[in-house]
């Protein structure tokens, strides 16, 4: 009697797959080649044989000083490009010295209140030439606009520029939090966004749709790239309606994914993603260009699968998750610390996590051919399982008039907690397995070193942002932030006014104040 085996979507599990289970098809036809639509294989045709994946590894705490001090001890130990956590405040629109800021502030990422801060995140870095992602969404524009600046304080032109803004504003009402105005206002900022770094920032990418927020808040894989694609169609749409012409943007927008420990469904995860995507731009929105129809991505490793039993376990979850993130064709890795679980990564779990990629890229020989999974009767079929359920998905969002609808709706929200709460009672019941909590358990051993934080730091923000307050021209800013409430009750592409501004050392909290003021903030149900 068969054993029934499940994947973390719920898709049953053949004991042997055969030619018999790819219904029908030639692999070698339908796959196609690498670096060629639709991409199945891989973005590029000689993948990590030319180039090895960009070691991204995700950091930021306390003030721009220490996290400056982390990217350069990252950068000296072969990391490949930066990459910034905010903390909630910076997130959220609030300056350290708000009062909804007391007790967050540097605590789960930089805080940045200003361009005095930003030129001490990025001093003495090559912004030239090294690649920077940060994870910011409500508040993307602001930071890139910061980063601009200091960018043109070094003498560098914002041409040269390359990185990603995570920009993701609709995954933050289906899973996440950290919205500030509701839907529609915030989609004109992303879409306003797309179209000054068209201008300005020509090799910037503007967006990274992001499913990793959306797996951390319990989604299955299938969830994730269904929901992900529909928010990607959404923005498209919303780009296409203010007159942008797709293959003038498409081939800016990024992708953010989430890698857990079932292996082969997320190399199926990832293929089939990137399969439909070019799927979606050619035949829904016309995208002639090739680069429009790629769907190059971004890959974190699990945070929530991270235990804070036996937390040394968690280098081997992280190796597992990273294995499948390059056998699925990532364009950039973040490899988390074991001790996330605790707390922030300490330099010894950041250094660890680094090392895992290096050794996966160097000693392992996944880099030598190009999707060496590909063909196997196992992923093929799994790839098209993934793809039929997120197809699925994505017909029935269509059905209510799209992802806002769907999330003004809170279909994708219930959806996912119901994925949550099974996954939470299969752990419960003994039917899934977690090494180290429900099975293997053992008493609590010597206590795991954990970042330290220090409390004076919030003091010593509050003091450097009340300081550029007294030292900066209040009246240009006063009527910079003028302009800005202006561009938000118009249709003038509000980057431009709110660069000027933040160039006279508006802080970020004021600038969001001031679109607070004329759009309101979201209360979901309300």
């Amino acid at each position: 009697m068969s054993i029934e085996r499940c994947t973390d979507s719920g898709i049953e599990i053949r004991p042997v797959y055969t030619g018999s289970d790819l219904q029908g098809w030639d692999p070698a036809e339908k796959l196609g080649d690498p670096g060629s639509y639709p991409f199945t294989r891989g973005v590029h045709a000689e993948m990590y044989r030319r180039r090895l994946w960009t070691m991204r590894q995700y950091a930021g705490f306390g003030t721009a000083e220490t996290t400056n001090e982390r990217f350069k001890f990252l950068l000296e130990h072969g990391q490949t490009g930066l990459s910034c956590a905010f903390d909630l405040p910076t997130q959220m629109g609030y300056d350290s010295d708000h009062p909804r800021a007391e007790g967050e502030v540097g605590k789960v990422g930089v805080a940045i209140d200003s361009l005095a801060d930003m030129r001490l995140l990025l001093a003495d870095l090559p912004l030239d030439t090294v690649t920077t992602s940060m994870t910011i969404n409500a508040t993307a524009s602001i930071l890139l606009l910061l980063y601009e600046l200091v960018a043109e304080d070094q003498g560098v032109q914002s041409a040269q520029l390359r990185g990603t803004i995570q920009n993701d504003i609709l995954k933050e009402y289906v899973a996440r939090g950290t919205y500030i105005y509701p839907p529609r206002p915030s989609m004109r900022l992303v879409v306003d966004t797309f179209a000054y770094c068209k201008e300005h920032l020509p090799n910037w990418n503007t967006i990274s749709i992001s499913g990793y927020h959306i797996r951390e808040a319990g989604s299955t894989a299938v969830q994730e790239v269904a929901f992900t694609l529909a928010d990607g169609i959404a923005y498209v749409e919303a780009a296409i309606e203010a007159g942008l012409a797709v293959d003038e943007f498409a081939p800016r927008l990024s992708f953010f994914f989430n890698s857990h420990n079932n292996l082969f469904e997320e190399v199926a995860k990832f293929r089939a993603a990137r399969r439909m995507w070019a799927r979606i731009m050619t035949e829904r929105f016309g995208a002639k260009e090739e680069r429009s129809k790629m769907l190059r991505f971004h890959t974190q490793t699990g945070g929530s699968t991270l235990t804070a039993q036996q937390p040394e376990n968690n280098i081997v979850r992280v190796t597992v998750q990273a294995l499948a993130a390059a056998l699925g064709g990532t364009q950039s890795l973040h490899t988390n610390g074991f001790d996330e679980a605790l707390g922030l990564p300490t330099t010894r779990a950041a250094k660890i996590a680094l090392r895992t990629q290096q050794i996966l890229g160097f000693e392992s020989g996944i880099a030598d051919t190009v999707d060496p999974l590909g063909g196997s009767y196992f992923v093929e079929a799994l790839t098209d399982d993934v793809e039929r359920g997120a197809l699925a998905y994505l017909e029935r969002i269509d059905e209510m008039g799209g992802a806002v609808s769907a999330i003004e709706g809170r279909f994708m929200s219930q959806e996912i907690e119901a994925a949550a709460y099974a996954y939470a009672k299969a752990v419960d019941d003994g039917e899934c397995i977690v090494v180290g909590v429900n099975k293997f358990a053992e008493d609590a051993g010597e206590p795991t070193e954990v970042f330290p934080v220090d409390v004076s730091l919030q003091r010593a923000q509050i003091e450097r942002v009340r300081r550029v307050r007294e030292e900066r021209d209040q009246d240009a800013v006063d009527a910079a932030l003028d302009d800005v409430r202006a561009a938000a009750r118009g249709s003038q592409n509000l980057l431009v006014p709110m660069k000027h501004a933040l160039g006279h050392m508006a802080t970020l909290g004021e600038v969001s104040d001031t679109l607070r003021d004329e759009w309101g903030v979201y209360r979901p149900g309300v």
